[in-house]
């Protein structure tokens, strides 16, 4: 974290919300000091009140933090139970919809036609096989990191765990 540039984001913030350090640090219940001390780098504002302040700046925590740089490139953490909850959505959609809904047959169609493969039998037949082309889309194109035990506890096809393997070991760096 650098110090300075945070307090530097802050300022710009504050200004740009037409507010003076008194005004911003009375919403906070800090005094103007303190607010005063955050512009300049030499403190960092409480952790209990980082959310309050980044929503009166209209900004978020990480950006705050970060000094109002978007972090891009980091890998974030999913499960395997997350991305078979979004199978689960496609099927709900098909009971709430029907089968033969604009809803249901675009998700199905716009499937099929980029993964180039029936899915609804994939749904139905190779659900293992689903379920691991679509981690592999969220470790290459996504960025997300998976726990290789969560992997293996619906994953059992040695050959789609060594996909899976090769993958992070390529992308995770």
């Amino acid at each position: 974290m650098d110090i300075i540039k945070i307090g530097e984001y802050i300022k710009k913030l504050r200004i740009k919300n037409n507010l003076t350090q008194q005004e911003l640090g009375e919403k906070l219940n800090v005094s103007f000091q303190a607010v005063s001390k955050w512009e300049r780098g030499l403190a960092l504002p409480d952790s209990s009140i980082l959310l309050d302040l980044a929503d009166i700046l209209g900004t978020t925590t990480d950006l705050l933090l970060n000094g109002g740089t978007l972090i891009c490139g980091k890998r974030k953490q999913a499960t395997v139970k997350e991305i078979i909850n979004g199978f689960e959505a496609i099927e709900t959609i098909r009971q709430a919809f029907g089968e033969h809904s604009m809803f249901y047959l675009g998700i199905k169609e716009g499937i099929s036609t980029k993964m180039n493969f029936d899915f609804e039998e994939a749904l139905i037949k190779h659900r293992e096989v689903l379920y691991t082309e679509a981690i592999l889309q969220a470790i290459i194109f996504e960025n997300k990191m998976f726990n290789m035990d969560d992997i293996q506890s619906y994953i059992k096809s040695e050959k789609m765990l060594l996909e899976i393997e090769n993958a992070i070991n390529k992308y995770s760096k």
